[in-house]
C-alpha cells in the first residue's frame, strides 16, 4: 500500500503538532497529536482512523474550543487538507 504522511504544526491550540498518514485513496491510517488533552485526542484519532479525508473534514471543520477561533479537530482538518495535496510515498 502506498501512503502519504505529514507532520503539521498547529496554531491556536494546546496541541502543538499533528502527525497524519493516509493511503493513496485518502483513507486515514493513523493520527497522533503532540500535546493537548490526551484522552480526547486519542479518541479523535481512533474515530477518524479508516475514514475518508473529505468525510472527516466535512464533520470537524470549523469546530471551536471555547473562545478560541479553532480547536484540535479544526486543526486536524487543516492538516488533512494539506495531506490531501501531499505526494504519495513508495
Amino acid at each position: 500500500m502506498k501512503t502519504k504522511h505529514i507532520q503539521y504544526q498547529t496554531s491556536g491550540t494546546c496541541s502543538v503538532m499533528i502527525d497524519v498518514t493516509a493511503d493513496e485513496n485518502d483513507i486515514i491510517q493513523q493520527v497522533f497529536f503532540l500535546g493537548g488533552c490526551n484522552g480526547n485526542l486519542q479518541g479523535i484519532s481512533q474515530l477518524v482512523r479508516g475514514q475518508k479525508i473529505d468525510d472527516v473534514v466535512r464533520k470537524l471543520d470549523g469546530i471551536r474550543c471555547g473562545t478560541k477561533g479553532t480547536s484540535c479537530p479544526d486543526q486536524l482538518c487543516r492538516a488533512l487538507e494539506k495531506l490531501k495535496n501531499t505526494p504519495i510515498e513508495n
